[in-house]
């Protein structure tokens, strides 16, 4: 369990452009007061960004889940049994659409707190 925080913590030090970009947008609650974790573990994965308490994972994906998309569904089905939705982006979208990106995250939150 420790070396899952270990990856965790050498994730957030070593993050990719997408994900800098985005942790950009949705820290210190600015997206409508949620707190979001950024490579935080859960369900014995490390999710890119969590919302823990309106239960959403935002996951980010580069050309290599071309690779992994078996392991990005079993990924998914973990994170959705412990109750959580799962968002998934191109890291593309995020670089180069980061307000629909960040729009499209704000309305999932909108519609889980009206729900």
């Amino acid at each position: 369990m420790q070396r899952i925080w270990i990856n965790a913590r050498r994730l957030r030090n070593d993050c990719t452009d997408a994900e800098r970009r985005l942790w950009h947008s949705l820290r210190y609650r600015q997206l409508a007061g949620h707190k979001f974790r950024r490579q935080c573990p859960l369900a014995g994965y490390i999710a890119d960004f969590v919302c823990v308490p309106a239960r959403l994972v935002v996951e980010l994906d580069g050309g290599q889940h071309l690779d992994a998309l078996a392991y990005d569904r079993r990924r998914t089905e973990a994170l959705q049994r412990e109750g959580y939705r799962v968002l998934r982006f191109w890291n593309d979208d995020v670089l180069l659409r980061t307000e629909d990106v960040v729009a499209e995250i704000f309305r999932v939150l909108e519609e889980k707190s009206e729900a």
